[in-house]
């Protein structure tokens, strides 16, 4: 029997948080016994059938008082139970008990359903406990409309901003977020608030979980907000382009250029425009006019006076330079305005690791001995493109042949993404000590350098910021560029990989990188999957008789002046038809080939435009529809390049002074083939037109280039991986003897 109330409190209290349930139950039956009308009892009693799992008894006792009180006691005793629960709940919260504190919750949200911070809260339960189904009905909770309303609303912001983050951190790609977002903006009155939630989740979904559109919606819903942040706009233009919507992408980057006051935020503003418009193909006027606008920028930068940048203006300095060589073959004149930018990309990153503590020192402790006795060297690849891209595609021969026994591979994916590429899988297996990084470039540097890794290979060049700031950083005593793109001209990188073909023998003079030339060839393959084809001629209405001509290649490759030496092939042979395949802004590809078809006195119904194939082993299948394909200038193919040869196909190329302009050159020497090489523009008309009108000579090429898979440098991937691995052990061998 109860007989001091103080007394029998405190033990039911010591029981119920020793979650001793009976023994505190008992004493709260009895004291509602002795006090009936002690409202608090029922709250305690009631809570403790609710945590033993009796919902319905725990719902009839909390109720049971009510039933006797007026309208105005009523309303007082639902806000003290309420406020009862809630305790509760936080307590468990505290204890990480999120189990109890949801389904404490989820009754409060019963007794009040309106009441928005409970609600989020019960959003963060929802998460942590991967409760998404419950997510999904989220609509029917009354908290978006609630929210939209703003009537007698009292959120808590803090929690608001937490609820959006989880979200987006934890199941970015699902669809309520956005429809909360946009109901949260107007309690937001510091838009920098919202800038801060938004931006991160929106790049990894655009750029590492690939949904482009989806984080073009969530900025959207920022420019409500700030419709001039010239961030925001800037990786919208990306996305929207990432997206293929080019005209968007086009339109949104000129804004960014109006808004853009810095020389380095201009120069970006004008990458941006020129990605656009080149991935667009066809807009060839203002393309040559936004060139122009951007080396006359970079040449302002260059002159200028050095002012601090931030570390995100600094990494878009390099970027900027990709379009140029797809415009002109200026390799010299490229170069002197590419070396002194990525010059001075080098000295910030540097500045900028000073500042954050670091110094890569990369010391040898006895030369000598190391030269007498080698040591198994450390090579470490970094690249966000080991997966289904032309790199990964590419590489994947170096890293199958790899001699283990001598070498201890370490490979860096950057910003690496969950997801099925099995190609990426591929490179899992076989990357000896895999590391899974994201965006963090002084992160990866870290890693690099924590690996002690001897010579470091880029596999990516300027078409991604980060890599170039991890090679800036110089985490590895010797570092290379090789494949993703041309040389960097980053001071931190000592060699380039080239071949006798690739570059011209004065390109030296305009590289600041050794250029370390293999014997025959700087990439080999040992071929490609094929798959079976989906074209067929009667499908395209082109007669079986017919010479036919491909190009495929992306609108960034597309310049009039090749395509006008194309049209005058198709031209001078009879019977011809011309198939253009590749990713682009279709009507504006249409209509750049049609004005320049029309302009050569060439009828447009000889042109077929081809649909886009995401399988590559089909796409390298459906190459066989070809006769001849005619290779792009001044910005070659590559990757097609290597899949044409493979299949058999002649191809015409022009050859020129850059690396770009030279691919298929070097591609084609090393499978023994000469055929189709042209040195000017009237030898690649030439060489189309020859190989159209003699059936003989194409037949001749197909053959020797069958033949050539089984003897051919450019089909021999071990024997490339052979080289490739003397050239780093004279590599070290020249660093620990200077050293």
């Amino acid at each position: 029997m109860i007989t001091d109330t103080y007394n029998w409190q405190n033990q039911a209290e010591e029981y119920f948080i020793q979650e001793n349930y009976l023994q505190a139950s008992k004493l709260y039956e009895q004291a509602i016994a002795i006090e009936p009308n002690t409202i608090s009892y029922y709250w305690y009693l009631g809570l403790i059938l609710l945590l033993q799992g009796q919902e319905e008894e725990a719902q009839m006792t909390w109720m049971l008082p009510m039933t006797e009180a007026d309208e105005d006691q009523l309303q007082i005793w639902t806000n003290e139970l309420f406020e009862f629960l809630q305790i509760e709940a936080e307590r468990r919260e505290t204890l990480a008990e999120y189990s109890l504190a949801w389904l404490i919750r989820q009754h409060m949200r019963e007794i009040n359903p309106s009441y928005i911070n409970n609600l989020l809260q019960i959003l963060i339960l929802c998460i942590k406990l991967q409760k998404f189904e419950e997510i999904d009905d989220l609509n029917e909770w009354g908290l978006i409309e609630a929210l939209i309303i703003k009537e007698n609303i009292e959120i808590d912001l803090e929690l608001l901003i937490q609820v959006l983050k989880e979200l987006l951190n934890t199941i970015p790609l699902h669809p309520v977020n956005l429809n909360l977002i946009e109901a949260s903006l107007p309690y937001f009155s510091d838009p920098h608030q919202c800038f801060c939630i938004l931006l991160t989740p929106a790049l990894e979904i655009g750029h590492t979980l690939r949904r482009p559109l989806l984080a073009a919606s969530l900025l959207e819903l920022h420019l409500r907000l700030e419709p001039d942040n010239v961030e925001i706009l800037r990786h919208l233009a990306i996305f929207y382009q990432d997206a293929r919507n080019y005209s968007q992408g086009i339109e949104t980057a000129r804004l960014c250029y109006s808004l853009s006051e810095g020389l380095a935020d201009k120069i970006f503003a004008l990458h941006l425009l020129l990605r656009g418009l080149m991935s667009a193909g066809g807009y060839w006027q203002e393309i040559c006019t936004t060139c122009q606008e951007l080396e006359a920028v970079f040449q302002q930068f260059i002159k200028a006076e050095r002012i601090p940048l931030e570390e995100g203006r600094i990494l878009r300095l390099l970027s900027p330079s990709f379009a140029i060589p797809h415009i002109k073959d200026a390799p010299a004149e490229f170069r002197a305005i590419q070396n002194q930018v990525a010059e001075i990309f080098n000295n910030y990153i540097k500045n900028l690791a000073e500042s954050e503590g670091k110094n890569y020192v990369h010391k040898i402790i006895n030369n000598q001995s190391l030269i007498l006795h080698p040591k198994k060297l450390k090579i470490g690849y970094v690249s966000y493109a080991l997966r289904s891209h032309s790199v990964g595609w590419l590489a994947r021969w170096l890293f199958e042949h790899h001699d283990r026994d001598k070498f201890d591979i370490h490979t860096y994916f950057v910003n690496y993404a969950l997801g099925n590429d099995y190609l990426q899988e591929w490179y899992l297996t076989q990357a000896g000590k895999a590391h899974k990084l994201g965006m963090n470039g002084l992160e990866i540097a870290d890693q690099i350098y924590q690996d002690e890794i001897d010579i470091l290979i880029d596999l990516d060049s300027v078409t991604l910021d980060i890599t170039c700031e991890v090679m800036a950083f110089k985490p590895a005593p010797i570092q290379v560029t090789w494949l993703g793109w041309d040389a960097s001209g980053i001071p931190a990188i000592d060699y380039f990989i080239a071949d006798p073909y690739v570059l011209p023998n004065d390109a030296q003079n305009y590289y600041t990188e050794k250029i370390w030339r293999l014997p025959q060839t700087y990439i080999a393959v040992d071929g490609f999957e094929v798959g079976i084809p989906t074209l067929r001629r009667d499908d395209l209405d082109i007669p079986m008789d017919a010479v036919v001509y491909l190009s495929a290649q992306r609108g960034y490759k597309r310049h009039p002046e090749t395509t006008k030496w194309q049209m005058q092939i198709i031209k001078q042979v009879p019977n011809s038809y011309f198939l253009i395949k590749g990713l682009g802004e279709q009507e504006t590809i249409k209509r750049f080939f049609y004005q320049i078809a029309e302009k050569e006195g060439v009828d447009c119904s000889r042109l077929r435009f081809l649909p886009i194939v995401h399988s590559e082993a089909v796409h390298r299948a459906n190459l066989g529809i070809a006769d001849i394909v005619l290779d792009t200038f001044p910005y070659n193919g590559a990757t097609t390049t290597l899949e044409t040869l493979w299949m058999g196909i002649p191809l015409v190329t022009r050859v020129g002074e850059q690396f770009a302009a030279r691919n298929s050159y070097t591609m084609m020497i090393n499978a023994g083939i000469t055929e189709g090489i042209a040195w000017n523009d009237e030898e690649y008309i030439e060489w189309g037109v020859r190989l159209g009108k003699d059936e003989a000579l194409r037949q001749q090429v197909a053959l020797k280039l069958k033949a050539s898979r089984q003897t051919a440098p450019l089909w021999n991937g071990k024997q490339f991986t052979r080289e490739m691995e003397k050239a780093y052990e004279q590599m070290w061998q020249r660093y620990i003897e200077v050293k």
